[in-house]
């Protein structure tokens, strides 16, 4: 290889160096700006314009189809800030500061033993009326004894739900993502259409 071409190699190198960096640094501002906000008692406050983040799923495990005794009777719309989907999708982690946001919905009253109704489209399950928040957080730092992650409970009822939420114990949520979770806390396995879409 010639000077000539070693210099245009370095120069390259550098230019792609450079890029990366300041990729990573416009990546790390904007995880500050879209994620989560903290109160200076260490609550989590509810995020804004979440309907407008991107829609991952909505696993469904109604009363009828549970002996009446569902933990989650509604639809679990989850939510992630586009930032960290967009992170997510060039590193298939989920990086710190993370929000995954879990919005309730009711069905709409059954007609039928299992719960169903008929609509226009068919027999079914449809959704009702908006019934509560739960979000979890990445932060590796802030919750080191649930894996990483918090998990905040705004209210399992209909809107206006709180503004702000303090961690919920470790039994609350955290035992169950451990032991049951895809990977790295979080439910993939039902957000792999939306996760894995290239």
């Amino acid at each position: 290889m010639n000077l000539t071409n070693l210099r245009g190699t370095a120069a390259t190198l550098a230019l792609a160096a450079t890029i990366a960096l300041g990729y990573a640094t416009t990546s790390q501002a904007q995880m500050q700006a879209s994620g989560p906000q903290w109160t200076a008692d260490g609550q989590l406050v509810l995020p804004t314009g979440y309907h407008q983040w991107v829609f991952l799923g909505s696993p469904l495990t109604p009363h009828a189809l549970n002996d009446g005794k569902a933990g989650f009777p509604e639809y679990h719309n989850v939510y992630v800030h586009p930032v960290a989907f967009a992170a997510y999708q060039r590193t298939g982690r989920w990086p710190e500061g993370t929000i995954l946001l879990k919005e309730l919905q009711l069905t709409l009253d059954g007609r039928a033993s299992d719960g169903s109704r008929v609509e226009a489209s068919g027999r079914g399950f449809f959704p009702g009326a908006r019934n509560g928040i739960d979000i979890a957080v990445k932060d590796t730092a802030r919750f080191k004894d649930t894996n990483g992650w918090g998990f905040f409970n705004f209210g399992h009822h209909a809107p206006p739900y709180a503004k702000t939420a303090a961690a919920a114990p470790k039994a609350a949520c955290a035992g169950c993502h451990a032991q049951n979770a895809t990977a790295d806390m979080v439910f993939s396995k039902f957000y792999a259409p939306i996760l894995e879409a290239k």
